[in-house]
């Protein structure tokens, strides 16, 4: 069996097209503990999320964590579980939809863009090797977290470059790293926030919370910390917030060592028992929400700041499907696909040249 994956049939007469692939984090396939077994254990087995070294990781993950944590997530997932499935994947889904939709009133120039997940389905090797099929010979990346992290960006990336090893015939490759300072991702923010505020009301304190991740990974250099900083202090500028009106915090922590900090449910409470009026929490690192907005942030949470004495408590959603963000998400894509995409490409003229090469090819004795 060959090392490289199949490669589509050539074609000559093929009008080439420019790809634009989506990577989030991923999702199981449903709430049961057997679906969340096979997620973890993909998940938990990536060595840009767990750095222990692997056979002590090996033992503790096979022997203790996917023995015991799988019908616990499962518990968590059913709560946030809607009749199209995963939030996340819905509306993963919905961006790259949208996304088409919004680039193709840009550009006349032909695209094809979809979606893949890190971890679970749709996978990257096959989204990719599905776009090449499609015509695809210059493929733009681009992970959907706004702020850098080894864990994140850096494991879709990943994926990334395993797939392309294995194909005979690579397409031409750019990738985004971060967009955590990008003026439309700041602005749809601010205007998702504000929209929240006039429907609402706005709250005394607005809390930012971050995914989490070790605090050593800061110590050895990923600046993931240092981004999620940059945005919180733009949101905040641009919604006009005073310094004592935003907290920046960090969620997710798992096992024992020391993760970043603050962290949110311990700032949560530390606002309950101040006897806070009002709390808004938003989750400026997921453009889509999932377990981590819906489940532990906007339930969890609520019940952190609420146990501790607090007043009232609102999760505001992720920015979703907003069209706000879609335009915000078009403007990112389109700077970054500079050069390829012609302003005056004609489809008629791409065809001609395409039945050229062919006709050329014929002519040279190609077996077509």
């Amino acid at each position: 069996m060959s090392y490289y994956l199949p490669e589509p049939p050539h074609r000559h007469d093929r009008v080439a097209r420019v790809g634009v692939l989506l990577i989030n984090l991923g999702t199981p396939e449903a709430p049961t503990a057997p679906a969340l077994r096979r997620y973890l254990k993909e998940f938990l087995w990536d060595r840009r999320v767990v750095e222990i070294p692997r056979p002590l990781w090996w033992l503790i993950l096979n022997g203790i964590i996917l023995n015991t944590r799988p019908r616990k997530s499962a518990e968590k997932y059913a709560a946030i579980w809607r009749p199209e499935g995963s939030p996340l994947k819905h509306y993963t889904e919905r961006q790259a939809a949208l996304l088409a939709e919004a680039l193709a009133r840009r550009t006349p120039a032909p695209l094809v863009v979809d979606h893949a997940m890190r971890y679970g389905a749709p996978d990257v090797a096959g989204r990719i090797q599905t776009m090449k099929a499609q015509g695809v010979d210059r493929l733009l990346v681009l992970p959907l977290y706004p702020q850098y992290a080894a864990s994140s960006s850096g494991s879709a990336l990943d994926a990334v470059w395993r797939t392309l090893e294995r194909l005979r015939n690579p397409p031409e490759i750019r990738a985004a790293r971060h967009f955590h300072d990008h003026p439309g991702y700041i602005d749809a923010l601010r205007r998702n926030v504000q929209a929240q505020w006039d429907l609402h009301g706005q709250g005394d304190v607005l809390v930012m919370s971050f995914h989490g991740v070790p605090r050593r990974s800061l110590d050895l250099g990923d600046p993931y910390h240092c981004e999620c900083q940059k945005t919180g202090r733009l949101l905040a500028e641009s919604l006009g917030l005073a310094p004592d009106r935003y907290r920046i915090t960090f969620q997710s922590r798992f096992g024992r060592a020391e993760w970043l900090q603050p962290y949110t449910d311990k700032t949560l409470e530390e606002l309950g028992r101040a006897k806070t009026r009002r709390v808004d929490v938003i989750c400026p690192g997921f453009v889509a929400d999932c377990l981590e907005t819906l489940e532990e942030i906007a339930l969890e949470g609520k019940a952190t700041f609420l146990n501790a004495g607090g007043g009232e408590y609102r999760y505001l959603p992720a920015l979703n499907d907003e069209p706000v963000w879609i335009d915000a998400l078009a403007d990112l894509t389109v700077s970054l696909l500079q050069g390829w995409l012609p302003a005056d490409w004609d489809a008629e003229s791409a065809e001609t040249a395409a039945r050229n090469t062919l006709e050329n090819a014929r002519a040279l004795g190609a077996k077509i």
